[in-house]
């Protein structure tokens, strides 16, 4: 169906909610990438194969639903759930129960409960890992109860190759709205919502909004940058695999309030899912009159394409984004000239994250008041995150801004796996900083962050407990971005290249006091003189862990010491015979066959051979604890 209206689609939008609402049952199997990974797409298919055989009527699309006089089930895929952990996940509203680590020999139950057979299988259901109680709905489940979603509000309960699911749950209120108003009315609104970019630096979406609305020079780009290569970030991977309708509504809105004709979406190689449904998303909304020529009848036309990036990291800066798309080197260029004014092909650009254009259209449709009261003054709104890392509970959360960090690893996160010492968090991907136990009731924010040696980035926060090595850390992110560095600038070239050399002095028990000034100097010429926030971050891991954890660092030198047993050099492997019970799991582990010993006799490692690598240690039964570092 072409819309040529606004009131046509108004009109089909309540049709489509009259159709949604008169159905019986939805059941939602998740197909993010987490869940694919781990078979959800063979439930889904097992489960509409035993669905038919037991006589139920389904729908796998919505309108097929339309004359079915509320007994159909819709069974339909979905974006990411965000409780990656216990994936596949399948959700049966209006029955509220959420079923995990779902299996395709598990379909048969699920059946059986749909027809009130039996209860819902508690194995495939959330327990609390501190009550033990059996928790079905995603209301009575910490990891959801406590956030709140903006972002992420259609993740996990939409199918995301569906317009007419997109539809019927809201999609397009925003640039109804939109389309009313004139492009500095849509600017005002933004600004005073106090929306911020989601991608890093936190700057005023409004201002940038209004800068390129005043730039005299034609014609004007909008661009959404999903590059997102931090490690251990998945935010606005799961957005545009699990929500690309209201991705591209909100870069329509944007065009309409800039009047710009084109807009590019940068998405990272590695994102093939992603990438699959964005561009299913922007076929569709063509085919609706919603993205093109003469868009709804106001004679307003926006084309929308998808840009993929060769999985460079620097090109999630700006100008290394610009120049990418434009099919050059993705190198940074020097910002005399601010991008809103001279950006892609030299023209008048916006650029924001994925996220930050999935919360335009809410934003639009609920008033700036509504975004502005949630979270803090200076950062409102939500913010989503990947909590990773050594956390019970890993996955995509959101949560409103300002919560604490504590918040979110211990009550959301579930605390630290095994309930070992909590050390510290990494936020803001390689260019953040790591924020030590005494700030765990830190609020997060953009500004907070910053002045605590850290920051928001894009949303990467990776916990890590007793058995990480903040050294060894500082030397992981340090050595990332020597390998992603586009090498432009000497700062930042050879600091990094500096930077390493010297950690790793430290890690192999070779540096001195000495080492530790000259890892300083180093740290704060790259901060004065890189030409990107690449160079001007990456010392952020090595300074905020020398400010929180010095300690650590000066047991490496002062006493040829790594108390976490990470850094090899400084170790060795042990096993305690009186607690060895000969079980062998360990000597099969092993990769180089250090370890020797018969079955039930206590066993040791041939030192020789050892090559430290830990996998003893990662192996050996915690109610054994026989492999020792020492």
């Amino acid at each position: 169906m072409v819309f040529q209206s606004v009131e046509q689609l108004i009109a089909r939008k309540k049709e489509l909610e009259a159709i949604r609402n008169k159905v019986k049952r939805r059941i939602v199997v998740c197909a993010g990438t987490g869940c694919v990974a781990a078979g959800s797409l063979e439930v889904y298919d097992e489960l509409t194969k035993q669905l038919k055989e037991a006589n139920f009527e389904i729908s796998t699309d919505l309108m097929s639903c339309a004359h079915r006089n509320g007994s159909t089930h819709f069974v339909s895929p979905s974006g990411c759930h965000g409780y990656c952990q216990m994936g596949p996940l399948l959700q049966v509203e209006p029955d509220d129960i959420l079923y995990m680590q779902v299996k395709p020999k598990d379909v048969g139950g699920i059946i059986a409960t749909l027809q009130g057979k039996q209860p819902p299988d508690t194995k495939l259901l959330y327990k609390d890992p501190h009550t033990g109680a059996i928790q079905k709905g995603r209301n009575e489940i910490n990891f959801y109860a406590k956030q709140e979603r903006i972002a992420l509000k259609n993740c996990g309960f939409i199918d995301p190759e569906s317009l007419e699911d997109y539809l019927a749950n809201g999609g397009y209120n925003g640039l109804i709205k939109a389309l009313s108003l004139s492009g500095k009315e849509i600017v005002d609104i933004v600004t005073k919502s106090g929306l911020r970019g989601r991608g890093g630096a936190g700057f005023s979406t409004g201002k940038k909004w209004q800068s390129a609305l005043q730039a005299k020079a034609e014609p004007k780009y909008v661009l959404c940058n999903g590059d997102e290569g931090d490690p251990g970030a998945f935010m606005d991977r799961s957005i545009m695999e699990g929500d690309p309708f209201k991705v591209l509504e909100g870069m329509t809105i944007g065009a309409w309030a800039l009047q710009s004709q084109r807009g590019y979406i940068y998405v990272r190689k590695e994102y093939p899912l992603a990438v699959k449904r964005l561009q299913k998303a922007i076929n569709e909304l063509e085919k609706a009159g919603l993205l093109g020529d003469n868009i709804l009848g106001t004679g307003f036309s926006f084309k929308v394409t998808i840009s993929r990036g060769g999985g460079a990291f620097v090109c999630g800066e700006s100008t290394a984004l610009m120049r990418s798309i434009e099919g050059k080197v993705g190198e940074p260029r020097a910002k005399y000239t601010r991008s809103v004014i001279k950006g892609l092909y030299d023209c008048p650009t916006v650029l924001n994250n994925v996220e930050t254009w999935a919360c335009v259209p809410l934003i639009l449709e609920n008033g700036w008041e509504w975004f502005a009261s949630k979270g803090t003054k200076t950062s409102t709104g939500t913010k989503a995150f990947s909590l990773v890392g050594k956390v019970k509970n890993t996955g995509l959360v959101e949560v409103p801004m300002g919560t604490t960090l504590r918040q979110i690893i211990f009550d959301i996160g579930g605390g630290i796996i095994g309930d070992r010492p909590f050390k510290a968090v990494q936020t803001g991907g390689p260019s953040g900083g790591c924020l030590p136990e005494q700030l765990l009731d830190l609020p997060v924010d953009f500004d907070t962050l910053t002045a605590n040696g850290s920051m928001m980035g894009s949303g990467g926060m990776i916990v890590m407990d007793c058995r990480n090595c903040m050294v060894d850390i500082a030397k992981y992110f340090v050595h990332f971005l020597l390998e992603e560095s586009c090498g432009k600038c000497t700062p930042c070239r050879e600091g990094l290249r500096q930077l390493h050399y010297l950690v790793t002095l430290v890690t192999e028990g070779k540096g001195d006091e000495n080492t530790i000034k000259q890892i300083e100097r180093v740290c704060h010429a790259m901060k004065e003189g890189s030409l990107c926030s690449l160079g001007k971050d990456a010392p952020n891991p090595v300074l905020s862990t020398l400010k929180y954890f010095r300690e650590e660092w000066l047991q490496h030198i002062q006493e040829k010491k790594c108390v976490a047993g990470v850094c090899r050099a400084l170790i060795t492997y042990w096993i305690n015979p009186e607690k060895c019970t000969g079980c062998l799991i360990c000597g099969r582990a092993c990769p180089q066959g250090a370890i020797i010993g018969e079955k039930q006799k206590p066993h040791r490692i041939d030192p020789a051979k050892c090559d430290k690598c830990g996998v003893c240690y990662t192996v050996c039964p915690e109610r054994f604890s026989a492999v020792e570092i020492h």
